[in-house]
């Protein structure tokens, strides 16, 4: 099925664009596929986007200045807990990609994250999904959200 169209514009927050279509904000980081991604039939194989989700994940909070890292050494982890991939158009090696990622939903001790990956050339869809993450302590115990990620999804620009 082929998704709705996706035409961004530039925010003044350089890291941002705005759907002129949805009018949704997502953050956006740019990454060219390696030739260690592909497969036989020289496309990136599938499993690859679910790594360029979470490098549109890590790019966001570190833009947000809340890397992982610091989610970690504050007590909370985010482990994966479901994804949804949708496959668009393939990419092939040394194409340049733009990811797409924004904060979706919040539950008491689940966060989601949509994703959108375009082609850098000419704009064309190349992969949606989401990852919906789970609030942990270092126990493993499933903990309410820390007030920090709470924020972050408050103030992600709208």
């Amino acid at each position: 099925m082929r998704p709705k169209p996706f035409v961004p514009e530039q925010l003044d927050q350089a890291a941002y664009v705005r759907d002129t279509k949805s009018g949704l904000v997502w953050h956006r980081c740019a990454l060219r596929t390696l030739y260690v991604d592909t497969d036989r039939s020289q496309v990136v194989y599938h499993a690859n986007y679910l790594r360029y989700f979470e490098f549109g994940r890590a790019c966001l909070m570190r833009e947000a200045d809340y890397p992982y890292k610091q989610i970690e050494e504050s007590g909370y982890i985010y482990p994966i807990i479901k994804t949804e991939l949708n496959y668009h158009s393939p990419l092939f090696y040394d194409d340049l990609m733009y990811i797409h990622t924004r904060p979706a939903r919040m539950e008491l001790v689940k966060v989601q994250f949509d994703y959108l990956i375009t082609r850098e050339d000419n704009g064309e869809i190349v992969c949606t999904g989401y990852t919906l993450h789970c609030a942990v302590n270092s126990n493993g115990i499933p903990v309410e959200i820390d007030a920090r990620t709470i924020s972050l999804w408050q103030q992600f620009p709208t």
